[in-house]
């Protein structure tokens, strides 16, 4: 395994367990050091530190497997796949009927960062976002065959969307096991059909699962609005939970006809309108007004540098919808972006109720679920977060 040496007064994170070493912390390296090269970290009195994935050209250096001095092995792969499924069981997430989908490995939160594995029924879907568990697939094949055994019928890599730049574009997706096979999948009983192959991150957001559970609380008999509706996740939760009627809003065509189909999938044929449109369009223009609206975009900021200009965009998205609410109606708001924390996505909505002049009760707020776990030392991992709003 090749080394680097940490600076002194840079090795007080990675004594506190953080699974991030930024460039600047780096006193010596290998000068044989390639990208995805599994690297040992020492301090300068040669102490071990850690061990992990190594990447240049980025503020990440090295990702952090291990803060133990044993090998990075087949048997160290194994042991984490099993865990991080233990994790599930333990959830009631694995083996069950009624859900049959749920995220295996979470990045930081599993001890694996710079992966990510949604398992969708049968098949496994990976997503690498570093070099080094690139090279990693044929242990991270190898471990999920081990813990998952003959349950697992298919292992598909969609990496190419999450690789850097150098990579990605030359990557192809592919099967590492199995073939494609068309697939639908159950949430709390609800029937979702999957494309991992075209749609969205691995298919599906299956960081919604417990907030769309929650909606159905407050829908029966109600007008309902899914702005950014991608799959029609809130959609078909409405729809179950006895929703008057429901309209989806994306501006992917492509969502659009997904959502629609999921709708059918769960034979709902009436209460549903699917409205291809850019959401902020759409509540500027719409004369109609909702009981509940749920406002769930993409990320606005994936660096600090997009911060401000993100917090202007939930601003002006969050005031219109709280437009369009009627009294005593319930709003589901949240944000993806990392970078915005909990504490600055709450005084965005802030900013945008004081602009509307509504009076507003925080009834929930919310965050990913417990199979999107966050590690202990790497807050950073905390990127979901959401409120549930009452509007007078």
């Amino acid at each position: 395994m090749k080394s680097i040496i940490i600076h002194q007064k840079k090795e007080s994170s990675l004594r506190r367990f953080h699974p991030w070493v930024f460039s600047g912390a780096i006193k010596q390296q290998d000068s044989s050091l390639e990208d995805g090269d599994t690297v040992a970290l020492y301090g300068e009195k040669g102490g071990f530190l850690a061990s992990g994935h190594y990447q240049s050209g980025s503020s990440i250096a090295v990702r952090i497997l291990s803060f133990r001095e044993s090998p990075l092995d087949q048997a160290f792969w194994n042991q984490k796949m099993v865990e991080a499924l233990e994790v599930r069981r333990q959830l009631g997430l694995s083996g069950q009927e009624q859900t049959n989908c749920f995220r295996l490995i979470h990045g930081e939160g599993d001890g694996l960062p710079g992966l990510i594995i949604d398992i969708y029924d049968h098949t496994a879907v990976v997503q690498c976002h570093s070099i080094g568990m690139q090279r990693s697939l044929d242990f991270i094949t190898r471990a999920l065959q081990q813990a998952f055994g003959e349950s697992l019928q298919a292992i598909y890599d969609k990496s190419a969307e999450t690789l850097p730049t150098q990579v990605a574009d030359s990557y192809q997706n592919s099967y590492l096991f199995g073939e494609a096979h068309p697939t639908t999948v159950k949430e709390y009983g609800h029937l979702f059909k999957i494309d991992w192959e075209g749609g969205q991150k691995t298919g599906f957001f299956l960081d919604q699962r417990e907030n769309r559970r929650l909606l159905t609380h407050y829908v029966a008999g109600k007008i309902v609005l899914n702005s950014f509706c991608y799959t029609g996740g809130f959609s078909v939760y409405a729809l179950q939970a006895g929703a008057a009627e429901v309209h989806s809003v994306d501006a992917s065509r492509k969502a659009i006809t997904l959502a629609e189909e999921n709708v059918l999938l769960n034979h709902f044929i009436t209460r549903h309108e699917a409205i291809c449109d850019d959401v902020l369009h759409f509540l500027r223009h719409t004369t109609a007004t909702y009981d509940v609206m749920v406002v769930d975009p993409p990320a606005f900021a994936k660096s600090l540098a997009k911060r401000h200009q993100a917090v202007q965009g939930y601003k002006r998205l969050n005031a219109l919808a709280l437009e369009k609410i009627k009294p005593g109606g319930i709003l589901f708001t949240f944000s993806c972006s990392q970078v915005v924390d909990e504490a600055l996505f709450y005084h965005t909505i802030v900013a945008a109720a004081l602009e509307v002049g509504r009076p507003i009760r925080v009834l929930h707020r919310l965050s990913q679920p417990a199979d999107h776990p966050v590690n202990i030392f790497h807050p950073e991992g905390a990127y979901l977060k959401g409120l549930v709003l009452w509007v007078g």
